[in-house]
Order: structure tokens, then sequence, then C-alpha cells
């Protein structure tokens, strides 16, 4: 007999429908990791593949939701279940790659339309496959919650990683998406960002007791506003660049605070470079003649005893500004042969920290500017420049130097590591040239940028970088190096022939890549050095080498469409009277924002205070069954409590009941279910509340959920009944009733 009841009572439990997940709540998993699923294959596969990943995923996941406990296939262990998941996925694999390569189907069927259903009944089976084992371990384990969690995490971050690190037209199926449509795709990533931590918290949340659900859901989404109100107040986060040659840092902090050497900097070089970091609008148009714009931020060109670094005498380099303009710079030197120069003036809005400002060529002003979107752009500053005009007749025949120069300046513009193989390979190098070029500092410097460019081999990976002296371990070397090492070599030979010369640091991006347009995207693999020589009456001229040799590809693909959005972005003149009242008043407090935020933070409390209050009103309807006592007596200590009745500090439940029961008789019948339910209570809670004695059992008989709803339902008929019209919209605008409940 004993053992025909635990058969009995085995089938009823395999056969109950708490053996298998509940409909809604797999429905909503379904859908998470379908979604995880499909926005990990959209980068890898077509979208027909994507949309039968996500199928896959969904009809896998509602499918092992329906298997019972006792199921042969949940009763399988991880190992077993994994490799029949990876026969399968390699059947379905040589199926899929049999299908495509056979002709007699391409002709039936089209090359496309089977090519498709490949992708499709590969990518389906590989989701299937993953969720399968995610909810087979989920089923079997306590902690099998956490795999899931971990891959729709993993499924976010991977995608929205690339834009994260300064990719902001990254993923390219949301990229694309926004910037035809000239929206910032950032706007997007945000509501995917809020979606995802949603979606993770649902998922956890479903695997614990669900009752609390609204409450916790609303506790989240109050942080993700906050979250956007944090971006709207403090602008987005941009990445920390370390290929860059040093140029981006903390802003203002001039460029003497980078302590590193220039040449490690090659040793992140691969990494990060199609990342934008500025975008120049130019008001004026030019075409330069070296087939690239130079935009110098610093220069290298105080000798420290080991390498050039960027000066501390003031009296060097005062071409350049090492702060961001709040008002109006002018550059402490006069820029020479001005009328060889054309005035181009830029804007350039910065989309990560600088250290310094740049500009074009040879900056003569720098000025603020009105800052359109201060959520994209870190900094924006206009820029004056004479740019140069130079033919060659202009730069042959020119001593190197200027008359004006103390001997200090000549000096150091001239000091270099004190090894002899520098001024011997220079002038081994210019003795070929025609006698009337010979004692020329232009031509000599020609020669060597010449030998340069067809002996030298451009790689990140070398290893010069930790030598005593790096640019002669590249020059007198295998030559194999990056920009860095070509700039020091080039400036070591020129000053070893007396022509005085610094290593300039910036940008030099193709003209190319303007496309006719009026803005040109600045990235981190646009970051250069590049060495310059100053002629008398000309100034700095830039003689850069180009090796014809490389080891590697620092080309990146075209960004029309991001560089047209970041120009429009930047080019918005509707900014500039708001501009000038920020600037009139830069010391008063944004008196609009502050009242925005303060307005979007009330609106945002005010919710989570509803969403409670109806939470803590409405859960006894699918609450534990043992847990109603409670949660009953609660929710009708809330409804009082908004219309104005609230139980007295000390005051016992008994107490409370009695002095309510004669306008509320359906409270004082909760109240006393209640006590007769609650630990503690084994007695007739009427007779003690009429002044009789305990009794050893209750008399109240235990309600059931829906005469604990009826109940409910009567307090507050009779709440309705016995006050004014004020009273009753009182209650129900009043959003915390639940504080003062006790």
């Amino acid at each position: 007999m004993s053992n025909a009841m635990n058969n009995t009572l085995s089938q009823t439990t395999s056969n109950s429908p708490a053996s298998a997940v509940k409909p809604v709540q797999g429905l909503i998993r379904g859908v998470i990791l379908a979604l995880a699923c499909w926005v990990l294959s959209t980068p890898l596969t077509t979208v027909t593949g994507s949309t039968a990943a996500a199928v896959g995923c969904l009809f896998a996941c509602l499918w092992m939701d329906r298997q019972l406990r006792t199921s042969t296939l949940l009763q399988l262990r991880a190992p077993a279940l994994l490799l029949i998941l990876a026969v399968g996925l390699v059947l379905t694999s040589t199926l899929t790659t049999l299908l495509v390569q056979s002709a007699v189907l391409a002709n039936l069927l089209g090359a496309i339309v089977l090519y498709q259903s490949g992708q499709s009944l590969f990518w389906f089976a590989l989701a299937a496959s993953v969720a399968i084992a995610l909810r087979h371990t989920a089923r079997r384990h306590s902690w099998g919650a956490i795999p899931e969690l971990l891959f729709v995490a993993s499924a976010f971050v991977i995608t929205l990683a690339a834009h994260q690190r300064g990719m902001i037209d990254r993923p390219y199926f949301i990229g694309d998406f926004a910037l035809i449509r000239g929206m910032d795709p950032t706007t997007i990533l945000m509501g995917i960002g809020v979606a995802a931590v949603l979606a993770l918290a649902v998922l956890l949340m479903m695997e614990n007791q669900h009752r609390r659900l609204p409450y916790n859901a609303s506790i989240l989404a109050v942080l993700c506003f906050s979250l956007l109100f944090y971006v709207q107040f403090f602008g987005l986060p941009t990445p920390q660049l370390t290929n860059d040659l040093g140029l981006t840092g903390t802003e203002g902090s001039g460029s003497s605070a980078n302590n590193d050497s220039p040449f490690r900097d090659g040793e992140n070089n691969a990494s990060d470079r199609e990342a934008p970091v500025a975008i120049v609008l130019f008001r004026d148009d030019y075409e330069p003649a070296s087939g690239a714009y130079y935009f110098r931020e610093s220069a290298y060109s105080e000798f420290n005893g080991t390498l050039l670094w960027t000066a501390e005498n003031p009296d060097l380099d005062q071409d350049l500004v090492d702060r961001f303009p709040s008002s109006p710079i002018d550059v402490s030197n006069e820029v020479p042969a001005q009328q060889l120069r054309r005035r181009v003036t830029t804007t350039i809005g910065l989309l990560a920290p600088h250290r310094s400002p740049f500009g074009l060529d040879a900056p003569v002003r720098f000025e603020p500017a009105p800052n359109p979107n201060s959520l994209r752009f870190r900094q924006t500053f206009t820029v004056e420049s004479l740019v140069p005009e130079f033919e060659f007749p202009d730069l042959i025949g020119r001593k190197a130097g200027s008359s004006t120069w103390t001997l200090q300046q000549w000096a150091e513009y001239l000091e270099m590591p004190d090894d002899p193989r520098y001024g011997e390979f220079a002038r081994q190098l210019t003795a070929t040239l025609r006698p009337e070029f010979a004692d020329d500092p232009y031509a000599k410097a020609m020669a060597i940028k010449a030998w340069l460019d067809e002996n030298g081999i451009y790689s990140l990976k070398n290893e010069h970088a930790y030598a005593v002296d790096p640019a002669a371990s590249f020059l007198f070397g295998d030559l194999t190096g990056y920009c860095v090492h070509f700039a020091y070599s080039a400036t070591y030979l020129y000053r070893s022939l007396g022509i005085p010369a610094r290593v300039g640091v910036g940008y030099s991006v193709p003209s190319a890549n303007r496309a006719g347009g009026s803005a040109l995207l600045i990235q981190a693999v646009n970051g250069h050095a590049w060495p310059e020589i100053y002629l008398e009456d000309l100034g700095w001229v830039i003689v850069d080498p180009a090796p014809r040799q490389t080891l590697v590809d620092m080309s990146v693909d075209p960004q029309d469409s991001l560089q047209q959005l970041l120009g429009d972005m930047l080019r918005d003149d509707a900014a500039f009277q708001a501009f000038l009242d920020d600037q009139a008043g830069a010391s008063a407090i944004n008196w609009a924002l502050t009242l925005r935020l303060a307005s979007a933070l009330v609106f945002a409390l005010l919710l989570l205070a509803y969403a409670i209050k109806m939470y803590r009103v409405s859960c006894i309807g699918w609450a534990n069954e043992q847990a109603l006592y409670r949660l009953a007596y609660r929710a009708a200590l809330d409804i009082l409590a908004a219309h104005g009745i609230v139980r007295r500090t000390g005051e016992s439940r008994e107490a409370f009941a009695r002095r309510v029961a004669q306008g509320l008789p359906a409270f004082q019948t909760l109240s006393n279910a209640h006590l007769s339910a609650a630990p503690g209570y084994a007695f007739d809670p009427a007779l003690v509340m009429a002044g009789g004695h305990k009794h050893a059992a209750s008399t109240v008989p235990e309600f059931t959920r829906q005469q604990w709803q009826l109940q409910l339902a009567d307090m507050r008929e009779q709440l309705w009944t016995r006050q004014r019209w004020w009273q009753k919209m009182l209650a129900i605008v009043h959003p915390v009733p639940w504080l003062q409940s006790r």
C-alpha cells in the first residue's frame, strides 16, 4: 500500500503543472535570450541568418520549458548533452555546406536563396543548441540562472564594446541605421543599454520569488533613468586612448605632464585606430599641396639628456599654445612670410579629451566656440591659421634659423645625442648634392628625407623602444619603425648639419578624406609625428619622410556619413546665442538645467512611489498562499492611510481594529482573520476585542485568496460611502500612504 501511494504521488508530481515552467515566465525568458542571440549573430551573418537564430533560440526555450522534471532530456548530464548538441551542430554544418555547394539546387532555387537557406539552417541549429544547453543547466542546478545572465550580458557588452571604445558609428547595424537618417547613434544605444539592464533584471528575478517583480523592476527603472540624467548633466563617457602619441589625456594638463617615452606609443598603436577623436569644420576652402592636413598640437624640441621632449624654456616653441581658450588667445610670435601664406579659419570639436588645443599648420589665434552639443563634444574652439603656399623657389636659397634668435635658442634647437654617427651619416647622404645645392639647408633636408623614404620600413612592431637611444637603434639598425622613429632620426640628422629642427606632434589627415565637404573627421590612426626645420623669413617648414615600404596597413575605411553627421552637429549656428548667454553668465548657476533635472528626478520618484503603492495593494492576486494574511492586512493599512486613517504609535492591532470598527466593519472582519492566522495568535481575536479571555483555538475560519480580495473591496466601498469627494481625490493621488502604515 505504501508503494502504491508513493507511485501515485510520483505520478501526480510528474504530471503537475508546477513541474514545468510557467508559460508567461518561459515566454519572457525566451524572448530575452532570443534577442541576445540576434544581437550576437547580426555582425556575423545575414539578416535572414540572425532572424533564424532568434527564432531557433525562442523555439528551443519554449520547448525546454515544457519538459517535466522527470523527462529523459533533463536527466541527461551536461557532458552527454553537450556531446549530443556538438554532434548535431557538426551534422548541420556539413549539411549546410553540401546544400550551398550543390550546383543542381543552385540552378533550381538560385544561389542567393540557397545561401540564405544555408545560413538560416545553421544559425537556427546553433542558437537552439545554445538555448537548450542554457535551459538544461538552469533547470538542473540552483546556480543555473548565472550562465543565462552572463550570456545575455555578454551579448550586449560584446556588441556595444566598439562604441564604448570611441567608435561612435559602431556597431554598424545600429550606426548605419542612425547615420543615414541624420541621427546620433548614441540615442539608440542608450535605449538599448537601458533595455539590456531591465532584461537582465527580469531574468534574475524570475528565477526567484517573482511576487516582488513590479517593485524591483520599478527601482531598476529609476536607476536607469538616473543614468540618463547623469549623462545629460555630465556628458557622455569618452575613451582614454593610448595610441595617439600622447595627444589625448586630461584637458589642459599640458603635454609636459607626460613623462613616458613617445617611442613606446607604438606598442598600442594598432588598437582603436578608427576611434574618432575630433571633427574639423572648414570655414574657408583650402586644399594642401602636400596632400595632407597637418594639425600641430605640440612639439619635441628641447634635448633632456636622453631624447627630445617638450620645451620648458619659454623662449622655445612660442608658436604653440598649451591651454584651451576661455577667451581669445593670440600666438605670441608673429608668423613670418605672410605674403606667402593664406588665412584659413577652422572650428574644431573634440570628441575625446586632449592635453592641448591644436590647429592647422601655423595657428595665429585661438578662440572659444559655441558648443552645440555638450554631450557629444568635449571642447569646441575656433582657430585662425596662416597656411603655407610655398613653391620650390621660395624654399631654396633660404638660410637656416632666424637672425633674431639668441645664442641659447640656437643652441637648444641644435642640441642632440652625443653620437658622431649622426653627423657622419648626414654628411654622407648630402655629399652627392649638386654644387649649387651643397650648402642649401632645404636641399640637404630633402636629400635626407628622400633616403628615408626609399630605405625605411614602416612597422608598429620593433625592438627600439627600450634602447638607450631609440632613434639610433632604428637609424643604424634595421630601419624598421613608425612615425616617431622617422621623425626623431630625421631631426637629429638635420641638427647634425646645423639646421634647427624639431619634432612636431599632432594629426596628419589625407586631404582626400574631406570628400568635397567642409568637415574633416580626425581619427586616432591619424595621430602623427613629423620633423620640421626652421628657414629664415619662412618659419617652421614640414619635411616629413614617407616610407614606401610598410608592414602594416594603417588605412581605414571612409567614414563619410559619420563625418557629415558630426560636421552638421558642430555647424549648428543656432547655438551661438545660447553660447553668448552662457559666456555672459558663466559664473552663474544654470537654473534652467537644474530645474529640468530636479523635475525629472521628482517625476521618477513619483513613478516609483506609485509603483510601490500599486504593488502593495495588488500583490495578493499572485502572492504565496501562506503570506496572504500578512499582505492583505498590509494592503488594508495602506488603503486606510491613503484616506487619513492611521494606526497610532504603540497602538496594538486589536485596539486599532476596535477604534475603526464602528464605521468600517469590513476592516474588523479582515483584522480578525489576519490575527487568527498570524503566528502566536492561537485564539479567537473577536473575544479579545470584546474584552473576553483567550481560547486555546481560533473559531475564525481561514480566508481564501478570493475572500481576502472581497473583504478589501468591501472595506473600500465602506470608505467611499463615508468620506467626502475631496477626501476621495486625496486618497487617489496620495503617492506614499505606505510610509504611514504600521
